[in-house]
């Protein structure tokens, strides 16, 4: 057994074609980013000097090529991801309408990132990481879903604490009740869930903090974290609930800040050199204000892999920042 691993994550990999502007001919460009929430983790954990390890599937083509390097270009360990030549590496458009909203057309019919099995998951990565990490996109279709959650299971019996994601993309769903399920089906292994409100309404039907997020306080949870837009985020261990206001910078893209968030959060706690259950709701409140600082940094730039900040900015961020006042 080689050195502990501070985050394996397990999912999509995938190119975002992102609006970039309007050509001589008056058409719409589109810029090639690397994607894929897990990976945007592990951008955010590397970036701050931890170690990752990815795992999953992408076409064996120039997209799904290009993406390997930009793994190996952060330092995050590649040997977990396989290459297929039966299906495509996903594809994500983002729209933006008049008011900059997103949306998404997603290429995934299917896309390579379903195509996982079981028997092509790097069975010692997960024996040697701190953390594993799985997000809801990795759910949506047989065989990806089923080594999700077996692979999940696996890390957490040996000793892994599990981080799930349930990021809501209605695209990729049959329906909204299939997405719920489906959703709903990550949770029982997960040690730290982090939701946005959006997706806290839509998993428990309340709106309200405090009653959603004693719906999913269960089973073996030990931390929720829900991010309310740019403001605060809110969570909940066992020891209390608290609500930590983020840092006032000026937003230009948040592509990936969530990611980031949780990334950095992820980071602290596998450096902390302890179990979860020995960290006091003060040493929690604290990680979760470090997150807030590197998700607040993410959203200074533009994309989300090279939008990640470096432990000098976080530490300049924190010490010389104001934060939001919480409405």
């Amino acid at each position: 057994m080689g050195d502990m691993i501070d985050v394996v994550a397990l999912g999509e990999l995938l190119i975002d074609f992102t609006p970039a502007g309007v050509s001589s001919a008056g058409n719409a460009l589109f810029e090639r980013n690397p994607g894929g929430a897990p990976a945007n983790v592990l951008a955010a954990v590397t970036r701050l000097g931890g170690t990752g390890a990815f795992i999953g599937k992408v076409g064996d083509d120039a997209f799904g090529r290009y993406l390997k390097t930009v793994l190996d270009g952060l330092g995050v360990d590649s040997r977990g991801l396989r290459f297929t030549k039966e299906a495509d590496t996903t594809l994500a458009f983002v729209h933006l309408d008049d008011r900059g909203d997103r949306s998404f057309s997603f290429y995934r019919r299917p896309g390579a990132d379903t195509t996982l099995k079981i028997q092509e998951v790097d069975t010692t990565l997960v024996d040697q990481t701190r953390i594993f990490h799985f997000g809801s996109l990795s759910l949506t279709d047989e065989p990806a879903r089923r080594a999700t959650l077996a692979t999940a299971a696996a890390a957490k019996s040996k000793g892994a604490l599990v981080s799930y994601d349930p990021n809501w993309r209605p695209a990729l769903w049959e329906s909204e009740a299939a997405a719920k399920s489906g959703m709903l089906s990550g949770l029982p292994f997960a040690d730290i869930l982090k939701v946005s409100e959006v997706e806290l309404e839509f998993l428990t039907g309340e709106r309200d903090l405090a009653a959603g997020g004693r719906k999913l306080f269960t089973g073996d949870l030990r931390l929720l974290l829900v991010t309310l837009g740019p403001k605060k985020c809110y969570f909940r261990c066992a020891k209390g609930t608290g609500l930590v206001p983020t840092y006032d910078v000026d937003v230009v893209d948040t592509t990936g800040a969530g990611d980031a968030f949780l990334g950095g959060l992820l980071f602290r706690i596998a450096r902390s050199g302890r179990r979860f259950s020995e960290l006091s709701f003060d040493e929690i409140e604290e990680m979760v204000d470090y997150a807030n600082a590197v998700g607040s940094l993410c959203a200074t730039k533009r994309g989300a892999i090279p939008a990640m900040p470096s432990p000098e900015e976080v530490e300049a961020c924190r010490s010389g920042v104001p934060k939001l006042v919480p409405v």
